[in-house]
Parts: C-alpha cells; sequence; structure tokens
C-alpha cells in the first residue's frame, strides 16, 4: 500500500478551494477494502482516531457516509462502491510513480552517446562492446568527438557520458576512475633513439632532442605533455599536431619525428606497424582516465550500468566506486 505523505501546505487544491490531505485517500483506499477503521490503522500504523477524522473528512467532502453499519457489520454505501476501482486504480498508479525504476539491460533498447578521443575507443570502449551487445543487444552506442565545451553538452543533454584523461571539475561532474595510464613515445625502426633500452626511460634531453608530432585532445588543442614539460616547454619542436593518434604510425613511419602517448595505444601502434616504443621520461608523467557524467544523468539507472560494463571491462584498476569528481 502506498502511504503519501504531504506537509500541510502541499495538499491537493480542489475545486471550490477546498484544500484536501492526498494522504486521506490512502486510508479510504484501505477502509473500503477492510470495510474497518480499527484494521485500517493496523495496517496502516496510525491511530484509530486519526483513520476516524479522516472518514470523517471524507464523508463531508463527498457528502455520502461511505461506510454505513448493517447487521452484518460495516457495507459500503453505493456512492463508496463506484470510487472503489477508479481510487484503486489511482493508488496504482502513484505506488507505480512513487517506485525506483526498474532497470532490465535485456530490454534496454537505448542509443548511447559518448564523447571520448579514439584511445577512450580503443581502451575502454572497444573491449567492452561485446559484453554489451550480449548483455543489451537493443543498446548501441554513437561515439562523438571532445570538444571544449563538453560538460555544457551534458548538461544540454546532447551528450550522455565523457570518456577522458582530462581533469574533471568537481562542481560540475560526476566521475568513476578506470585506470592510471603512463606515457610512451613511438619512433621508426631506423630512428636514432630506436635502439634505447626499453626497461629505462628517456632522458629529458633525448627527448626534446626530436622533432615531435603532439597528440592534442579536443578542439581546445590541449597538450598535456607541453603542460609537464613546464619551463622545458619552449624546447619541445612540435612540426604537427594530431586529435587521432591511429594516424601516428603514418606521420611517424620514415621520419626523425616522435610522438609521445599513452602507453596503451603507444604499444599497440608499434606492435601493429612495426615501430619501436620508448618509455617517455619520468617528467612527462601519468595521467588518470575517467568516465564523467553530471547531475541530469546521475540517477539514471542504464548510465549508472553502462559506467559498470565500463569499468568492469576496461582495466584491472577499474572497478573502484563512483564519487564526485575530486
Amino acid at each position: 500500500m502506498v502511504r503519501i505523505i504531504l506537509k500541510k501546505q502541499d495538499r491537493l487544491l480542489l475545486l471550490g478551494g477546498v484544500h484536501f490531505d492526498l494522504n486521506s485517500l490512502v486510508i479510504l483506499g484501505l477502509l473500503l477494502r477492510t470495510k474497518s477503521v480499527t484494521r485500517t490503522a493496523q495496517q496502516l500504523g496510525v491511530s484509530q482516531p486519526s483513520v476516524s477524522r479522516s472518514l470523517a473528512q471524507l464523508r463531508s467532502l463527498l457528502g455520502d457516509p461511505l461506510l454505513v453499519r448493517t447487521a452484518g457489520g460495516m457495507e459500503l454505501t453505493r456512492r463508496a462502491e463506484e470510487l472503489a476501482p477508479s481510487l484503486q486504480d489511482w493508488l496504482a498508479t502513484t505506488a507505480g510513480l512513487l517506485e525506483p525504476p526498474r532497470f532490465d539491460p535485456a530490454t534496454l533498447d537505448r542509443r548511447f552517446r559518448v564523447a571520448s578521443t579514439d584511445f577512450g575507443v580503443a581502451a575502454v570502449v572497444a573491449p567492452t562492446l561485446p559484453h554489451i551487445g550480449r548483455a543489451a543487444p537493443l543498446a548501441a552506442i554513437d561515439i562523438v568527438p571532445l570538444t571544449g565545451d563538453m560538460v555544457a553538452r551534458l548538461t544540454a543533454g546532447e551528450i550522455d557520458l565523457i570518456i577522458s584523461g582530462l581533469d574533471p571539475d568537481p562542481a560540475q561532474t560526476y566521475e568513476r576512475f578506470l585506470f592510471t595510464e603512463t606515457f610512451s613515445c613511438v619512433v621508426d625502426r631506423h630512428h636514432k633513439l630506436a635502439a634505447h633500452p626499453t626497461d629505462r626511460a628517456l632522458s629529458v634531453e633525448d627527448f626534446l632532442s626530436c622533432p615531435h608530432i603532439s597528440f592534442v585532445v579536443s578542439d581546445s588543442g590541449f597538450d598535456r605533455i607541453e603542460l609537464r614539460l613546464g619551463a622545458l616547454a619552449p624546447r619541445r619542436r612540435v612540426i604537427a599536431r594530431l586529435p587521432y593518434f591511429q594516424a601516428a604510425p603514418h606521420m611517424i613511419r620514415g621520419s626523425d619525428a616522435l610522438m609521445t602517448l599513452p602507453t596503451r595505444a603507444a604499444e599497440a601502434i608499434a606492435r601493429t606497424h612495426d615501430l619501436a616504443c620508448l618509455p617517455a621520461p619520468d617528467l612527462v608523467g601519468t595521467f588518470g582516465y575517467r568516465l564523467l557524467w553530471n547531475e541530469r544523468s546521475h540517477r539514471d539507472p542504464a548510465i549508472a550500468w553502462l559506467c559498470d560494463m565500463f569499468a568492469d571491462h576496461c582495466g584491472s584498476d577499474a572497478a573502484l566506486p563512483h564519487s564526485k569528481a575530486a
């Protein structure tokens, strides 16, 4: 049985200017079923006098006794019998409104819009997609590019989720941490640094001695490597900037340039295209990769499920509880 508890100022204003407590409808629904003030009070966990007061209010409002005493006990009046079906329908509908939404991925028919780079697609979406397909065969994912206004697009409902290594804004987004990533450098097999030991990070001097192809994130042109270099950044000679790491092998092959990428991407590219992969200088550091969403979808069970799927299938560090971005 649904129990609607409203403050006085939230009572329903009926036609004719009569204020009416919606809780009385719950009481009436049970009264019409039990035909007993005592049993109604017991089932609702309230006092008999409060049920009696509600019944008196209802009788006055509806102009009908509703329940009358007969030789066989309390019985419904004709008016009460007419009210009962509609009232029970209303109570059932209200129960549905107040219950938490039920979620079943097997019946989910939804197209999610996810903003990410191709690194996010390769590292997070690709390994998860087969699992999504099996659990939710009617669901689909549209990948859209990261843009500088992606948080505003979340708020506007244009995208559902962001997969990003950019630092989140704790005032605007929630986050689910996925993994910590290092950086590696990709060079041609005949590059002067190609023979550098793969178990030792490049020195800053070696790193800065090469022309660079920069991997930039979003249309903001954000370059994490430049930021990490700090005062040394002006010594880094960037000959090209790319928003897609998949284009790296075509730019690197046959050149003396170096490109710094997330290690997962760098190793995959080097392995597939016969390039050399070297650990980046320690100064470059690491970064955290996250799922980001905002208040609009924070209680959306489908978004929560999608985040769980991504976290479960992209890395061992990913099964951590989500939190407000910090």
